[in-house]
């Protein structure tokens, strides 16, 4: 799951990888609100019929949508494998998973990214 030491860098220093963060704190905070708060008040409280819980869920549908187009920005402009692209894009529908690869890129891309900043030789 590595990414080229130039790719990384130009990563991090791009708009679309503050997106994607952003992103997958937002759809992550929604989707962690909704099954921690939202699942148990409607199905343990018997609340069928609640507005908020239908604007909710619908809310973190279009919020993924968005996070799904901030995945694809970042792996392509950090040159992702197809396979880690499917994994990031489905980290917004697991909760708590959202975090957790953000995390997990951010400290990968910066690694790799300190990497080839002390390899470089100044000409």
């Amino acid at each position: 799951m590595s990414t080229s030491p130039a790719a990384a860098a130009a990563l991090l220093r791009s708009g679309a990888y503050k997106r994607f963060q952003v992103m997958a704190w937002v759809t992550g905070v929604l989707l962690a609100f909704m099954t921690i708060v939202g699942l148990p008040w409607k199905y343990l409280l018997g609340n069928e019929g609640s507005l908020w819980y239908a604007i909710g869920w619908q809310l973190h549908g279009f919020l993924y949508m968005a996070y799904l187009v901030t995945v694809l920005d970042a792996a392509i402009r950090g040159r992702w494998s197809p396979g880690r692209t499917v994994l990031v894009a489905l980290a917004g529908t697991i909760p708590f998973a959202s975090f957790w690869f953000e995390r997990r890129i951010t400290h990968e891309l910066e690694r790799t990214a300190a990497a080839a900043a002390t390899t470089e030789v100044p000409t």
